[in-house]
């Protein structure tokens, strides 16, 4: 029964949002996430909290001016994904268009399967969803949500057009066959871990402890690592999402440095887009929660 009365108010508000003119969508959406701004103070002092150790040199105005962006963009992808099932092959281009496709191509036909490295920037529901209406879909890594009914509901929206999920608790077996197979697997690596499965690399000049999966499971295979991004494009009023070229593996010969080496490189490549684009990252993840022995917490 308590699964049932959360799920109701978001099962409305997904539906609801879903039967409007985009527009009129996007600003709902947009109204709602300013409002969690206004009314989780937890939220905007975590955010604050990370654009300080981020950007010690920007002003608090700044900061403040992204934080309130971040929340926007997240407020516009809440009405995209209600409405996911209005999509079509004929109108995704009026959504996101691809920027750089010839990268994930160039990826895909070397054979040996292909890692989206990504992480929450912009769209990233937008960017995965669209892929597979343009004829491209890809396995995503996810985290079972804790109510089933509000998993089953965005499990459904996420694999409309033949994406499909897999459990991060079966992610190094399910990577490995996925690239052996040569398919698509997009992984969100922007989030806070806890060794043994993180390890500690430089993001923005700080310690963060970091999935070293990926970069396993990249040396074991020789799959394509490609960071890939869906940013909102203010001009277009639409997303981009962005291939950035295939990067090249650290191999030295040592497998335990080799991965967190790679897993540096590809922390690397998530903080070169988030100085691009501070307005459009997930600052509100406790991102440097994990601390190294001895290390003071940050929060």
């Amino acid at each position: 029964m308590r699964y049932k009365l959360e799920f109701l108010p978001l099962w409305l508000l997904v539906r609801g949002i879903g039967m409007l003119p985009r527009p009129l969508a996007r600003a709902v959406g947009i109204t709602l996430a300013r409002l969690v701004y206004l009314a989780h103070p937890k939220l905007r002092r975590v955010g604050r909290r990370n654009l300080e150790l981020a950007f010690p040199k920007k002003t608090k105005a700044e900061r403040s001016r992204i934080l309130r962006a971040v929340f926007t963009g997240m407020g516009r992808q809440l009405a995209e994904f209600c409405l996911f099932p209005k999509y079509t092959k004929e109108n995704v281009k009026t959504v996101a268009i691809h920027d750089g496709f010839e990268n994930f191509e160039a990826a895909r036909q070397r054979g040996k399967g292909v890692l989206l490295l990504t992480g929450h920037f912009g769209g990233w529901e937008v960017g995965s969803f669209a892929h597979s209406l343009y004829g491209f879909p890809i396995k995503i890594v996810v985290r079972d949500l804790d109510n089933p009914l509000i998993d089953d509901l965005v499990r459904r929206y996420r694999t409309l057009h033949g994406n499909s999920t897999f459990d991060n608790r079966e992610f190094a077996r399910t990577l490995i066959s996925s690239m052996r197979a040569g398919d698509t697997v997009g992984i969100l690596m922007d989030t806070n871990m806890t060794p043994p499965q993180g390890v500690f690399v430089d993001y923005f000049g700080i310690a963060a402890c970091t999935a070293s999966g990926m970069a396993r499971v990249a040396l074991k295979t020789d799959a394509a690592v490609l960071p890939a991004f869906t940013i909102w494009d203010p001009d277009l009023k639409r997303y981009r999402i962005q291939f950035e070229p295939a990067l090249t593996l650290i191999r030295t010969g040592d497998a335990e440095a080799d991965a967190i080496a790679n897993t540096a490189l590809f922390t690397k490549a998530l903080e070169k887009c988030a100085r691009r684009h501070p307005d459009q990252w997930l600052w509100v993840h406790r991102r440097w929660k994990t601390r190294p022995p001895g290390e003071p917490a940050l929060y």
